[in-house]
């Protein structure tokens, strides 16, 4: 299965884990964190997007295998993750 996605094209076999989150920068630092993280503290951070991860790394493994799209907004990300979901209820 291939997700197209503006001029990508991301291979969803071997998907390990699959997941939205925000892009932050924390006082300098840049970090990835949950959704669920920015609900909660995100007015003490500045957001730099919203990211869909397709997350290919093997449990276990220290280097991380993933592929990131990058989301203006909350809507844009929901909205992807909604046609990914499609290629996993068929």
């Amino acid at each position: 299965m291939v997700y197209k996605y503006k001029d990508e094209e991301i291979r969803l076999d071997n998907l390990v884990r699959l997941y939205g989150a925000v892009v932050i920068d924390m006082q300098g630092e840049i970090a990835e964190m949950s959704l669920e993280w920015f609900d909660l503290y995100g007015d003490k951070v500045k957001l730099l997007h919203y990211a869909l991860v397709f997350d290919y790394t093997p449990p276990g493994e220290n280097v991380r295998d993933k592929k990131v799209l990058e989301f203006a907004t909350k809507d844009e990300l929901i909205e992807r993750m909604q046609e990914v979901a499609q290629f996993f209820q068929k």
